[in-house]
């Protein structure tokens, strides 16, 4: 028999990237291709981008650079952009840097084999279409190889919202939602083969509307519905915007057994100015009654945001409402980044603000989050959680999981295994983690 070929896959951004790469992966496991650590040992390098960060075409390219000497080395060897800098720069890709084979859309992915066997003729292949036909349908069964404790599952994409900020919409496309069966169907697969906490994906995942079997479903009612999967023990999804959150997604907060106290709500700033030019339709008092509204239903749940600073005509007075904002709601995590332009958004051709001064900003908002970030962690001390153990720690006999709350926790010198959802009592609280001991 001959030797599988090998796959690299490196893959950037976002949790749905992630799934993406699993799902690229698999597919092309039909055509041989087992998955590589390395790329030095790969028959085909595959890059999956993601758009949203710094200068991302850039950092591609520069990523392309370094497998020159390796493409020289092994003219056999071919080279794939994936992913949304595929879907914004399409052939410019192949112009820019002639050693890429294949470039294919967020949307294209399913039709990956029939593009790696085009570049095995000497042949080049683009797609950056929006097809008709759903990808995930498309898409072989996922193989019945055993799998860790959790697991990423796409049930939305695309946006509808176009944040002035934001590329989504033009890269992922419009909202689309899989039917309820088929994501169920997935979620009980991955339960046969190991999982027990289920993430589920969309870049506007509250807008879930995917049909069921007695018209469409909302996220809340997939969720019910995923609750009764049996085996599947914890159920999260990410990303939600405020305008989406429903009274009944609301309600499954405070009574779904299996849906966790976390919620990623991402409100970008505290300023109604501000958030009025970002086109989020959403004001800072209607994001915190918002708020109120969640933590009635479920009390001791988790929040988590999203920041941008520095936003085009943001002034000082602007950032000080987002801070305000900030020490109002006290979020147990939160992501911050300083504005940057992206070509073809509205926002990028305003007045930017002085990069200094949006680099303090950001400081002094991550001093901010990581303050509250450290109470609320610390706070759990002495409390008891429920920890769903992932893998070894770096210390002989210790082992890590999560929390309902997301917390990474360790114990040591423990009986559990990979797997395990065990009771915790915690102990300590370091810097980035809990410390504690099994119940």
């Amino acid at each position: 028999m001959s030797e599988p070929k090998k796959l690299y896959i490196k893959t950037y951004g976002c949790q749905m990237n992630v799934y993406d790469s699993e799902r690229m992966s698999e597919t092309l496991g039909g055509q041989g291709y087992v998955e590589t650590q390395s790329p030095d040992d790969a028959d085909m390098i595959l890059l999956n981008t993601c758009h949203i960060r710094e200068k991302a075409a850039e950092k591609v390219y520069s990523e392309l650079g370094r497998f020159k000497g390796l493409k020289a080395e092994k003219p056999d060897l071919k080279i794939g952009v994936a992913g949304c800098v595929a879907q914004a720069e399409g052939e410019e890709i192949m112009r820019r840097q002639p050693l890429v084979d294949l470039v294919v859309g967020p949307q294209s992915y399913h039709r990956l084999p029939e593009m790696e066997a085009k570049t095995r003729t000497g042949a080049k292949a683009l797609d950056t279409d929006f097809p008709e036909e759903d990808k995930f349908e498309k898409l072989k069964n996922r193989p019945n190889a055993k799998r860790g404790p959790t697991a990423f599952l796409t049930v939305q994409e695309g946006c509808d919202k176009f944040c002035a900020f934001c590329v989504v919409p033009y890269t992922r496309g419009a909202e689309v939602s899989r039917p309820a069966d088929r994501i169920i169907r997935e979620a009980q697969d991955l339960v046969e083969r190991g999982v027990r906490e289920i993430t589920l994906l969309g870049q506007n995942v509250n807008a879930y509307h995917g049909a069921g079997a007695n018209g469409d479903m909302t996220l809340a009612g997939l969720i019910w519905e995923l609750n009764k999967v049996d085996g599947l023990e914890r159920i999260r999804f990410t990303t939600s915007h405020p305008n989406d959150m429903a009274d009944d997604l609301i309600e499954a907060h405070g009574t779904c057994e299996k849906l966790m106290p976390y919620l990623h709500l991402p409100v970008q700033s505290g300023s109604d100015r501000i958030l009025k030019r970002m086109n989020r339709s959403h004001t800072a008092e209607s994001y915190l009654r918002l708020i109120e509204r969640i933590r009635a239903a479920r009390p001791d749940i988790v929040m988590s945001g999203d920041f941008i600073v520095g936003f085009p005509e943001e002034t000082e007075e602007d950032f000080q409402a987002t801070m305000d904002l900030v020490e109002e709601v006290k979020y147990g995590y939160a992501y911050s980044f300083k504005y940057s332009t992206r070509p073809g958004t509205p926002a990028a051709e305003r007045p930017q603000v002085d990069p200094d001064a949006a680099d303090n900003r950001l400081q002094r908002l991550q001093a901010l989050i990581t303050q509250h970030q450290r109470e609320i962690q610390d706070a759990m001390v002495g409390r008891k959680v429920k920890v769903l153990f992932e893998k070894s720690g770096r210390l002989p006999g210790q082992m890590v999981g999560k929390s309902e709350y997301l917390h990474s926790v360790h114990v040591s010198d423990a009986d559990v295994a990979v797997g395990e959802l065990r009771g915790v009592q915690i102990t300590a609280s370091g810097a980035n983690s809990l410390a504690g001991a099994l119940i």
